[in-house]
């Protein structure tokens, strides 16, 4: 049996409400040589009898039952059964457009040296979304170049997972997904730079992401800010503070504390604050003293940019090439 051109993996449990939906958009599609792998992940709704339905209906359509083990299970059993060289992931509660699966694919086939690529998303229904999901859906769509994925790596998961096409071995060679405590596919991402994989995003919006409470990223404690943060750290400590002892934090706020804290319990330790704002410089903060960004130089060690405040992250690139520092050598904005 030929192998498909793109393989499409979808974990699910309990979608019985918008999956219907989402299937309809994979049987939309211009592309037509796909097959879907789709695990049921213990669902006690009508998932199951759904995936059953549509597999007797149309025989590009694979469906595993497992126990209800987690999504990280979820993902590398369909992973392990997917045929084609390209995988589209893919979630129960989510659309594609009708192009997405030809454009990526023929993305793909024409520029071997890119390991993933993406696309515009824009999340759905629009009239609930907050500022922040606003925020973030404008973030990820402005990071077009693989340089500039790269970049801004650390300052949140520049994808979303279920919009992403990836050549199947560059995951599995990396030991495909894993379960560590903190979000699985951004881990993927980090994995994958750290590999020299490359990245890039198709300039059309096709994926529409469903925003709701109860998705899987709002709830469990593998996506909240802690782990997010653990995430980074781990994956800083493998290139950028590998050897590192003590790192200049920029920013003091509330979130540049937080990191101060996960980095102590790393053995990582604040050597100092920088701080633009002139009545918080000379003050003692946990130890360290607090700088102006007269006092930055290359040869004083590694910078943190915790500040992430809108506008902010282009203003401390800006004070940071003045003072002679190289993004990705000299300091990562991580937040």
């Amino acid at each position: 049996m030929n192998s498909p051109a793109v393989s499409i993996l979808l974990p699910v449990r309990n979608e019985e409400r918008h999956l219907p939906a989402a299937l309809a958009s994979l049987f939309r599609q211009t592309l037509i040589d796909w097959e879907l792998v789709a695990v049921d992940d213990g669902s006690s709704d009508a998932t199951a009898a759904i995936l059953d339905a549509a597999a007797d209906r149309d025989p590009r359509i694979r469906v595993l039952h497992m126990p209800p083990t987690g999504l990280v299970a979820a993902l590398n059993t369909g992973l392990a059964a997917c045929r084609a060289s390209l995988i589209a992931r893919m979630d129960g509660d989510d659309i594609c457009h009708p192009r997405r699966l030809e454009q990526q694919a023929t993305f793909l086939d024409a520029h071997p040296g890119v390991t993933l690529a993406t696309c515009r998303v824009r999340h759905v229904p629009r009239q609930q979304l907050s500022d922040g999901m606003r925020a973030y859906e404008t973030w990820q769509n402005s990071l077009m170049s693989h340089a500039d994925i790269v970049r801004d790596l650390f300052v949140e998961s520049p994808f979303t997972h279920p919009s992403v096409t990836f050549r199947r071995d560059a995951v599995l060679d990396l030991g495909g997904y894993r379960g560590q405590g903190w979000p699985e596919d951004y881990d993927l991402w980090l994995r994958l730079a750290h590999a020299n994989a490359h990245f890039a995003r198709l300039p059309e919006t096709l994926f529409y992401w469903r925003d709701r409470p109860e998705r899987l990223t709002r709830t469990a404690g593998e996506y909240s800010l802690d782990a997010f943060r653990a995430c980074k750290i781990h994956h800083l400590r493998q290139a950028f503070l590998a050897g590192v002892h003590e790192v200049t934090l920029w920013g003091a706020g509330t979130e540049g504390k937080a990191w101060r804290r996960a980095l102590l319990a790393e053995g990582v330790a604040v050597r100092c604050w920088v701080e633009v704002d002139p009545r918080k410089l000379g003050q003692i903060i946990h130890g360290a003293p607090v700088v102006g960004i007269d006092a930055l130089a290359p040869e004083d060690g590694k910078v943190l940019v915790t500040v992430g405040a809108k506008g902010a992250r282009e203003q401390v690139r800006a004070f940071a090439t003045q003072a002679g520092l190289v993004e990705g050598k000299d300091f990562v904005c991580v937040t």
